[in-house]
């Protein structure tokens, strides 16, 4: 991990050289644009939009965006193969479930990542600083994150022993997730529950669980089920009388608790950056897989509220945003 490039340096040299660039030869448009494929959430979409604007790049003038969205699951490995076919020059693939069926789909047109916990364990790269094949991209590589929110449940509910982990089972980076999330509760004597759910039609049914169990606070581990469901889970939670805290801000501001992590926005306007270099010529397999560099505490002050929690003058200090 040594020699991985940092962000700002990064980003300066390509901010500075991207239109001087000519565009990549594979353009395959009629018009002669070059031509992305997106295979995400549509709220990450824009915010990649928005990164390709900022390095100087015009949709329908320079480049052509074919989007594919990363839900249901079970039609990624369709939605993969349609962006192969049309002979995209990259693919952009938000998640790990993403990114798998994006791998599985094609091992020549690079891709760039976006949302995947560990890229390396997964197999999508054989290393953070020489991904090796057509992979490379923004890893949410942060181990140290799972105890810190553990951490920061305790800060509102004080002592509490008994937790549950939502989780979807078929996400290929929940073995790393899981792994350090039960590592820190384990060090801190927590009793641990895993639940899980695998589609929309399963989180009733998970909760249901949830509430037989009766632990004193839940984690949801990242997953596009998640983000993409965040509001829904927010409701079972609060109905459920349940503090839970998410990875990502979806959570927070669908209704839930709170939620510390990775800011998956900054992750997809990163990703822009990739596409970039990517179209002047560079290798995937040459490009240093970044790891994250912003972090936010989202915290719903009226869902706390519902609660019947206080939520600390520290939390509420340090917290990116307060949602009333």
């Amino acid at each position: 991990m040594g020699t991985t490039i940092g962000r700002r340096e990064f980003i300066t040299v390509l901010s500075a050289t991207a239109l001087a660039w000519p565009l990549a030869a594979r353009a395959r448009t009629p018009n002669g644009m070059v031509l992305i494929g997106f295979l995400g959430l549509e709220r990450r979409l824009e915010k990649f939009r928005q990164g390709l604007r900022d390095l100087g790049y015009v949709e329908r003038r320079d480049i052509a965006i074919e989007y594919r969205p990363s839900d249901p699951a079970d039609r990624l490995p369709g939605f993969a193969a349609e962006l192969v076919t049309l002979n995209a020059d990259v693919i952009v693939a938000g998640g790990s479930l993403a990114v798998r069926a994006a791998q599985q789909a094609t091992r020549t047109i690079p891709i760039v990542m976006t949302g995947t916990s560990d890229p390396v364990g997964t197999g999508f790269v054989a290393s953070l600083a020489r991904p090796g094949g057509n992979i490379t991209g923004l890893s949410l590589l942060s181990p140290e994150l799972s105890g810190k929110r553990l951490e920061l449940l305790r800060e509102i509910i004080k002592d509490f022993s008994r937790l549950a982990i939502l989780l979807n089972p078929d996400d290929p980076a929940v073995v790393f997730s899981l792994r350090e999330t039960e590592k820190a509760a384990r060090a801190s004597g927590m009793e641990i529950s895993l639940v899980e759910a695998r589609s929309r039609e399963d989180l009733d049914g998970a909760f249901a669980s949830i509430a037989k169990i009766r632990p004193e606070a839940l984690v949801m581990l990242p997953a596009s089920l998640m983000t993409r469901y965040a509001s829904r889970i927010a409701e079972l939670a609060l109905n459920s009388r349940m503090p839970t805290i998410s990875y990502f801000r979806e959570f927070p501001g669908g209704g839930g608790l709170m939620s510390y992590g990775p800011s998956l926005d900054d992750s997809a306007r990163r990703a822009a950056v990739y596409v970039a270099r990517i179209l002047k010529g560079a290798k995937p397999s040459d490009l240093p897989v970044q790891q994250p560099t912003k972090f936010e505490l989202v915290i719903n002050l009226k869902t706390a509220k519902a609660l019947h929690l206080s939520v600390p003058k520290r939390l509420s200090a340090i917290a990116d945003e307060l949602i009333e």
